[in-house]
């Protein structure tokens, strides 16, 4: 079965949000206010932030819900990841914005490509950053945040790919205080967390010592051609909360790694699950590459997900050999705000009982209609 993304949201509970935002009790407009950010840093904001940063292009969705009308109108500079990583993805955004090929890029789709030169010349008041980053810099690249604080630039981070289910709603809380848009940010947390709670609520309904189904994740399908890429972190954070037992977990060190495919045979897991960085533009030229995403058919998606898991080692698993247990989602969930879209679509192959009322399709549509300037367009999931 597959699916188009349509709406998304409705009721939650997860109360994470540490109140991150710490102001002066009463302040007069025109003040400076201090934020704490993701990576418990207290960072002093210019009163009225007119010029921004992006360390990572992808991150413009997020930017999106709160610069619905001109997402590029404080942007002065980004990285150039988005469109290497997710060409159609960014394609719909410059249809919406063209604006946004004239933003001076900082940098390619690597941390080390990070021009700080270029930067610091653009002259952001805020530099926004990922927590974790690997495509952009991040909290570790200790030389550019003291050369970005040198030259007067607030730098904040923010995550969505570390820590997701906490730090979400914390990032745009974030965001929202950064841009000055608090109540945008409160309207799209409180539908996060409802439709979160959808999921972990049903969860929590499970008899004591219910085991989850198996699941081997395959990582970036296509990228290279012998099997088994997988994750415990990244995407794998997403499936752990929709009820999965992730096979690669404690066999893999750190976020991801490779199994052994006569592992994966012999231990059949339930359910086979990879994530697709393809696009229709990459059928010819990379054709193992799961095709999903912003201008994927659903034709597209199921077809490249069929030629992916005819591969040795994938092929031979009793997942890929019977109708309903092989799947396939958009490997750039694990970096976006609409993660929880992710969680429920895990969910249903989990759980379908559990979670045969659940419409991912209507969340993620109802998320786009509220909270993006652009349409949602493409197919983000597939199954055989």
């Amino acid at each position: 079965m597959t699916f188009t993304l349509p709406r998304f949201f409705g009721s939650l509970g997860v109360a994470l949000c540490a109140v991150l935002i710490t102001t002066a009790p009463v302040q007069a407009q025109g003040t400076p206010q201090t934020v704490t950010d993701l990576a418990g840093r207290t960072v002093t904001l210019p009163a009225k932030v007119d010029r921004i940063l992006l360390g990572e292009g992808r991150l413009l969705p997020a930017l999106g819900v709160f610069e619905r009308d001109d997402v590029a109108r404080r942007l002065v500079g980004m990285m150039g990841d988005y469109e290497t990583l997710d060409p159609a993805g960014y394609a719909q955004w410059r249809s919406r914005f063209p604006q946004l090929d004239k933003v001076p890029r900082v940098g390619r789709n690597n941390a080390g490509s990070f021009s700080d030169e270029q930067a610091i010349a653009l002259r952001p008041q805020v530099a926004i950053l990922g927590l974790a980053s690997g495509h952009g810099p991040s909290k570790n690249d200790r030389e550019t945040l003291a050369r970005l604080e040198a030259a007067g630039i607030a730098v904040v981070f923010i995550d969505f790919r570390h820590d997701p289910l906490r730090n979400t709603p914390r990032s745009m809380e974030l965001l929202g205080a950064v841009l000055g848009k608090r109540k945008e940010a409160d309207a799209f947390n409180t539908l996060w967390r409802a439709q979160l709670e959808r999921v972990e609520s049903r969860l929590r309904t499970l008899p004591a010592g219910t085991r989850h189904p198996s699941v081997f994740l395959e990582n970036r399908v296509g990228l290279a051609d012998d099997c088994c890429a997988t994750m415990v972190g990244l995407v794998g954070v997403l499936l752990d909360a929709a009820g999965a037992e992730n096979v690669a977990r404690g066999r893999i060190p750190g976020e991801h790694g490779t199994l052994n495919p006569e592992f994966l045979i012999a231990t059949q897991p339930r359910l086979y699950i990879g994530t697709g960085i393809g696009s229709m533009a990459t059928t010819e030229k990379s054709p193992l590459r799961i095709v999903l995403g912003a201008d994927a058919t659903p034709e597209a998606a199921r077809a490249s997900l069929a030629r992916a898991t005819q591969r040795r080692g994938i092929a031979q698993l009793e997942a890929v050999q019977q109708n309903g247990r092989a799947h396939a989602i958009w490997h750039h969930y694990y970096n976006s705000p609409f993660n929880v879209v992710a969680v429920q679509v895990f969910a249903k192959w989990l759980h379908p009982a559990l979670f045969a009322d659940l419409d991912p399709r209507a969340t993620l549509q109802t998320l786009f209609t509220q909270f993006q300037p652009i349409p949602l367009t493409g197919v983000y999931w597939t199954s055989l």
